[in-house]
């Protein structure tokens, strides 16, 4: 009898995978959800939806009918996921949202949950957060309740009248601080520079202040210098006017308050630009032995390696980028006035070009981003870099708009903005700028002290601990020897090898 128990287990089993399989190789289905029917390829739903990678392999009577009934979630909402599956990046009103959010819930959809992050603004972070937390999409409620706590002094209001957990919430959480660094070459133990250091904007005292030493090895002379995961990635820099290459990256973790060495890109570069997206960071361009490069490096956190991917449109050096809606622009020069927007996009590893805007004798020279628009500085008349003029690009409509007036560049201070919620933050050394973004116009807001540092400076946002983790001076460069025998274990291509990534 148990023989033939476990024969007859064994028959139930396979006879459910061979329906499970059937369901799923059927090609089309039709989803029907109050009246509104679609059509849809049961692979694309088993591949991206839990719920019905459940149901086509349950082996049940539904999996194998043409027609499947959906209660659980609206049209409205569905309609949304479907675009998001076909790789469409829909905008979406708040019914949507809503809607949306319900079916990211109930049907298990990573691909929603992300597309709808991509999408937190100041217009709907509220109802983003009190929907999701509602519905317990939690990646959606925590990421909503970041953003709030960076508008937290313009939404007090708004704050103080969800439920007090969600509140709560928000207020336990750090708002992203501005932050600077200077450009510096590497140091050493008897001529240490003072001023190697990353700082922060306090806001409460309206002044700057030092963070964290930077290590003794690290350049941040034409480095590349990006954020990715809240963690701060310095890669390549030069040593002097030789520009002999730092081979190794330095990684900094606020929260632990450390330094690490990372493996830097396998092309020896400099002067390029390094981008933090998605778990990974790109090296794009840049230069080697005075040549331009067009190639370009993802380096995957996960696994710590480095890998050539698809190549700029054209050589370039200090690329202006920007990211908005989890997606990567670049500005890029084609001389007669002509400066070239593109999208790299990851999944197909290539570039597309967005839109060109021309304008005489005036180049798009730094590019930040806000919502679905792209703002693009560029030099004013007669090559005037002191007062520079914006022009805005709107992703959803495909038009260019020219910002009223000119804005003061003094000190390339407008090359070192940073966009935080619906503020613009700037620096010089006289002054630290915070204008509000409008329709038309960037409105000053307020005035703070200035950075007082002379030199090309970096700028970015970090979140940092409301305690920090004491600081031990040169923690990385006692260690250095064992970590460079780690990284020198990396393949690195030759710097004399031809820009053939």
């Amino acid at each position: 009898m148990l023989a033939l128990s476990g024969f007859c287990s064994a028959i139930t089993t396979y006879s459910l995978c061979i329906i499970s399989q059937m369901c799923v190789t059927q090609t089309m289905c039709q989803v029907v959800i109050n009246g509104s029917s679609f059509d849809v390829d049961r692979r694309l739903l088993a591949e991206n939806c839990e719920y019905f990678r459940a149901l086509f392999q349950s082996g049940m009577r539904e999996c194998r009918q043409d027609e499947i009934q959906l209660s659980c979630v609206g049209a409205l909402g569905f309609l949304v996921l479907l675009q998001v599956l076909d790789r469409k990046q829909p905008m979406l009103n708040s019914d949507q949202i809503v809607e949306a959010i319900e079916c990211a819930a109930f049907l298990q959809v990573p691909a929603l949950t992300k597309h709808l992050i991509s999408l937190i603004n100041s217009d709907n972070c509220l109802l983003m957060y009190h929907t999701a937390s509602t519905f317990g999409v939690w990646d959606l409620s925590h990421s909503s309740a970041l953003f709030i706590r960076d508008l937290s002094p313009d939404l007090q209001d708004e704050i103080h009248a969800l439920p007090c957990a969600l509140v709560d919430y928000i207020e336990s959480l750090q708002p992203r601080s501005y932050m600077a660094v200077c450009s510096h070459s590497p140091s050493s133990e008897l001529l240490k520079d003072l001023q190697r250091t990353v700082c922060y904007l306090d806001e409460t005292s309206r002044d700057w202040k030092v963070l964290t030493h930077l290590p003794l090895s690290t350049s941040t002379t034409m480095a590349g210098l990006a954020v990715l995961d809240n963690k701060l990635y310095i890669m390549g820099g030069v040593h002097n006017v030789s520009k002999k290459v730092v081979e190794t990256g330095f990684c900094y973790c606020p929260a632990a308050n450390t330094w690490s060495i990372v493996c830097g890109p396998q092309q020896l570069r400099y002067n390029f630009s390094l981008i933090g997206h998605d778990g990974c960071l790109y090296a794009l361009g840049g230069e080697s032995n005075m040549k331009a490069l067009s190639s370009v490096e993802r380096y995957r956190v996960s696994d710590g390696s480095w890998r050539s991917v698809s190549p700029l449109p054209s050589p370039a050096a200090s690329v202006v980028s920007a990211i908005t809606m989890n997606r990567i622009f670049i500005c890029l020069w084609r001389g007669q006035g002509a400066t070239d927007i593109h999208e790299y996009v990851p999944e197909q590893d290539r570039w597309l070009l967005v839109t060109t805007l021309i304008r005489q004798h005036s180049y798009g020279l730094h590019m930040v981003a806000h919502k679905d628009n792209l703002y693009v500085m560029r030099n004013g008349p007669c090559e005037d870099f002191l007062q520079c003029v914006m022009d805005r690009y709107n992703l959803s409509s495909g038009q260019w708009t020219a910002m009223l007036g000119q804005y003061g560049n003094s000190k390339s201070s407008l090359f070192t903005a940073v966009v935080r919620g619906d503020s613009v933050f700037t620096l010089s050394r006289e002054a630290t700028t915070e204008f509000t973004v409008e329709d038309q116009t960037w409105r000053l807001k307020r005035e703070m002290n200035g950075f007082g540092r002379i030199g090309s400076i970096y700028t970015f946002l970090m979140r940092l601990p409301k305690t920090r983790a004491p600081f031990i001076e040169n923690s990385v460069d006692q260690n250095l020897e064992k970590n460079l025998r780690d990284i020198r274990s990396c393949h690195r291509i030759s710097p004399q090898c031809p820009d053939n990534l």
